[in-house]
């Protein structure tokens, strides 16, 4: 849910960014005003109506993700999303101004507001669960109130921005620079929603085959393969997240730069974002293979079964043992979509994440049960970096023009 919640901000947020730098580079700051302003409008009248959505189908929602393995699960799950789900709207307005504060130029104060938001949320939740005894309510309503934190600090910024400071007349709704927006967002928007696909995919297929296996059909051990697979994504994520943030963070810079005619800034850049996401791939691949057991016990699994400890020692190995090739696939996601070039920049990011992260994790669990789930990952991002070399020269030979 948060993940559906963000692929709609960040495709404002970032096209936003996009489309407010390519117009600084021409010198063209009133357009630049209007994107914000309609941006501000799109983002609070999107999350006002996905919260109703949340709070009105939230069991079928739970439930088509795998929420209902147990219980206990259904339990936990339901009480999480509702108090989650009133956070949304202050979810989103924070993600979304994020990249429209940097590309006014202030990176350092995205960041601060983005950091306030967190450590509320690391005080508050030990006080919320252990000392109040909410339990996981405490945790949500924890995580609530530091999103109320971020989007409180963007809502101020936002009257006081340095270059592209909206007037009143900019929060009137423009069919075009609504349109152009979306357009340099959508691949945020297809990249972060196809991995609720691909969750889904993989979650029900966990379940499906988790229930043949001769270990984890009994139900002591039923929650084993979700909870493991659950905690490698949450370590992914977090290198994901170092990856988005470097691309991410080339934005503003790709878009004022294409926008000026100055390509060769573009080329130099792209090469050392490439070089950069390798490295964090390669740093991450190194923990993967080298040190799962430790990774295991830092996500709170150091009293568990074996049948626990051995199958997640196996799945970081083998989920993420292509984890540079996919820090490399996001990088380049992001980059074309910085350059304008939205049709490519999409159709690399549909081709991971829909026809190969879901195609793979319905197919091969066909034919190799519970491990066809670990072997997904790897097969997609190995076959996307087979396309995405292809768009990487088509971009540099664009950019030596």
């Amino acid at each position: 849910m948060t993940v559906v919640a963000l692929a709609i901000a960040v495709m404002i947020g970032d096209g936003c960014c996009a489309f407010v730098s390519i117009s600084l580079g021409r010198k063209e700051t009133d357009t630049a005003k209007r994107s914000v302003g309609n941006s501000v409008v799109m983002i609070v009248s999107g999350s006002i109506l996905l919260t109703a959505i949340y709070l009105i189908f939230a069991d079928q929602i739970i439930a088509m993700f795998g929420g209902t393995v147990n219980e206990e699960t259904f339990h936990h799950s339901s009480e999480y999303f509702f108090y989650i789900s009133l956070g949304i709207p202050f979810y989103m307005f924070g993600q979304a101004m994020n990249p429209v504060i940097r590309a006014d130029g202030n990176p350092k104060f995205a960041m601060i507001s983005t950091l306030a938001g967190a450590v509320v949320n690391i005080i508050l939740d030990p006080i919320f669960i252990f000392c109040f005894k909410w339990g996981m309510m405490g945790a949500a309503v924890a995580t609530v109130l530091g999103q109320v934190v971020t989007a409180v600090l963007a809502i101020w910024y936002l009257g006081n921005m340095k270059t592209i400071r909206p007037a009143k007349a900019d929060f009137r709704l423009s069919g075009s620079v609504c349109s152009r927006t979306l357009v340099l967002g959508i691949t945020s928007f297809l990249s972060q929603i196809s991995l609720v696909a691909a969750m889904a995919a993989i979650n029900n297929m966990l379940r499906k085959y988790g229930a043949l296996d001769p270990v984890f059909g009994q139900a002591q051990y039923a929650q084993i393969p979700m909870a493991v697979v659950g905690i490698v994504m949450k370590f992914f994520q977090i290198v994901i997240s170092i990856v988005v943030g470097m691309a991410a963070g080339c934005i503003p810079i790709v878009g004022f730069n294409m926008g000026a005619g100055k390509k060769q800034r573009v080329k130099a850049l792209f090469t050392k974002l490439l070089v950069s996401e390798a490295a964090v791939g390669a740093a991450a691949f190194v923990m993967v293979e080298f040190l799962p057991r430790q990774l295991i016990n830092i996500f709170g699994a150091a009293n568990e079964s074996t049948y626990y400890t051995d199958f997640a020692i196996k799945t970081f190995r083998v989920y993420l043992c292509m984890v540079i090739l996919a820090c490399v696939n996001k990088a380049c996601f992001i980059f074309l979509q910085a350059m304008g070039k939205t049709a490519e920049s999409t159709i690399l990011s549909m081709i991971r994440e829909v026809v190969f992260g879901v195609g793979f994790a319905l197919l091969l669990p066909v034919f190799f049960g519970l491990d066809g789930v670990l072997y997904s990952m790897p097969v997609s991002d190995i076959l996307t970096f087979i396309v995405a070399i292809f768009l990487i020269r088509g971009a540099y030979r664009e950019l030596k023009q």
